[in-house]
């Protein structure tokens, strides 16, 4: 069984972080996204990985490379435009061959484990397998309508959804959905649907079975689903001081990574920071990820993620539920008069206190 990963999106809901970084390279506690779905198909015994890129392939190859460190071969597959996740199914297809294979969405992060999923799929070879979780907004996604345990229609983002099953973003599919691909027609956003690709499975008498999944899901491709991902996976982390820490106060579940230095401050977790970074004269709250060389002195964070490389100085106010990008410089200036001295980019959001 191969793998396919999703990584082609151009990440619009993130913007401005995405306008210079792919939406599935942005850290989850200190971790790209990416990552966590390279790790769950190894994890279930894959070793062959095909990742769908778009625009961002090069910074993607450069930050996965041939996939050894993970254990896996990865192969690079093209999608000329964002067309739809059938389309990226489509252009897969030389690539995947006749083999069965699991297709997960890059900006996806769940808690079940795969490796039961992949197995149960090898062994009773259904046409293909799909994971919902029930959700208070099934208007927002693509919904399944279940009968006597099969998935009996699909639906994509309705007014009156027929249930609250919502698609998660990993399937598993054998050839015959390179069948049902061919056979349907772009939807309304001129884009190849997934939900159609599946439905058509249905309508032609194949297989489809549903497995509803158990604890959390995220789609992290908006800032309060991927301030909720790092809340959730910096809870599950465990502690570890590797780096130095001098007249400072540690709390909780906190990592702190080699070279990091925390002096005179409050860390409290789940938290972590990163590889050189400092800490100085400050408060670090729960549920922040803290980048590698970032530096922050007399300032106070929580429930945020600041990405490497940025540096947050004598800030008056608390920062909180925060993306901050890369080398990014936020400080207090001291000069007369007082006024508030900006560069934003493009659809950057500002709270002043």
């Amino acid at each position: 069984m191969k793998g396919l990963i999703l990584s082609g999106g151009r990440g619009t809901r993130l913007r401005p972080i995405t306008y210079t970084s792919a939406k599935q390279l942005v850290p989850v506690a200190n971790k790209p996204i990416l990552f966590y779905g390279i790790e769950a198909l190894a994890a279930s015994g894959i070793r062959e990985i095909g990742i769908v890129v778009g625009d961002t392939k090069r910074e993607i190859m450069d930050a996965v490379g041939d996939g050894a460190r993970f254990g896996v071969r990865v192969t690079y597959i093209e999608q000329e435009a964002p067309l739809g996740l059938a389309h990226a199914v489509l252009v897969s297809e030389p690539y995947l061959g006749a083999d069965p294979f699991v297709m997960y969405l890059g900006d996806n992060l769940i808690r079940e484990k795969l490796a039961p999923l992949v197995q149960r799929f090898g062994e009773e070879k259904p046409n293909a397998q799909i994971l919902l979780a029930h959700v208070p907004n099934p208007q927002q996604f693509g919904v399944a309508e279940l009968a006597d345990g099969k998935v009996v229609r699909l639906v994509e983002k309705p007014s009156q959804p027929p249930s609250d099953l919502a698609l998660v973003g990993v399937y598993m599919f054998d050839r015959t959905v390179f069948e049902a691909v061919k056979a349907i027609k772009p939807s309304a956003r001129g884009e190849l649907e997934i939900t159609d690709a599946i439905q058509r499975l249905i309508d032609t008498g194949r297989t489809v079975r549903p497995h509803v999944i158990e604890g959390w899901w995220k789609d992290t491709g908006k800032l309060e689903d991927l301030l909720e991902a790092n809340r959730i996976i910096l809870d599950t982390l465990e502690p570890r001081l590797e780096g130095e820490i001098e007249a400072s106060e540690i709390h909780g579940k906190v990592i702190v990574e080699a070279g990091a230095k925390i002096v005179r401050s409050v860390v409290r977790g789940p938290a972590i920071i990163g590889k050189g970074a400092t800490i100085e004269n400050a408060y670090i709250g729960p549920f922040t990820a803290v980048g590698d060389q970032v530096v922050i002195r007399g300032s106070e964070v929580e429930h945020s993620i600041i990405l490497e490389g940025s540096s947050i100085s004598d800030v008056g106010g608390r920062i909180e539920s925060s993306l901050v990008g890369r080398n990014v410089v936020i400080y207090r200036s001291e000069s007369k008069p007082k006024s508030y001295n900006l560069m934003l980019g493009d659809r950057s959001q500002v709270g002043l206190v």
